[in-house]
């Protein structure tokens, strides 16, 4: 699994948020996903956002310290974050709202987040 976190904007430019995602390094699928700030209590929504079987998997992160709260020993790796970083890089090319230094941004944390699962499911959808 590989971890990572981009940061995006709400309501005005001054408000950031940061989406937390996880990606299964096999399908490349998306696995969780949580909208917070970046923090210890962001890192511990992504673990619950994600499904039983990969509480105990081996987690790829950049090496956040928020990780350390919710990743423990071994199963934490620090690096190996490509394949997150770059559907971080399709998320940013495809969604106007996370576009950096864009006048683009949501209005609402709940259209954000729904804008992020609808385009997370579509995609999930095109690798099967």
């Amino acid at each position: 699994m590989e971890c990572d976190e981009l940061c995006t904007f709400v309501t005005q430019q001054t408000k950031t948020r940061w989406i937390w995602l996880a990606m299964n390094r096999a399908t490349r699928q998306i696995v969780g996903c949580f909208i917070g700030n970046r923090d210890a209590v962001g890192a511990f929504g992504l673990w619950q956002s994600l499904p039983t079987p990969y509480l105990d998997a081996v987690c790829h992160t950049d090496g956040l310290s928020a990780y350390k709260g919710v990743v423990f020993g071994a199963l934490h790796v620090i690096g190996g974050t490509q394949h997150i970083e770059r559907f971080n890089a399709t998320l940013r090319l495809r969604i106007a709202h996370l576009v950096r230094k864009s006048l683009s941004f949501s209005r609402k944390q709940e259209h954000l987040e729904l804008l992020i699962w609808m385009f997370i499911h579509r995609y999930n959808a095109s690798l099967r």
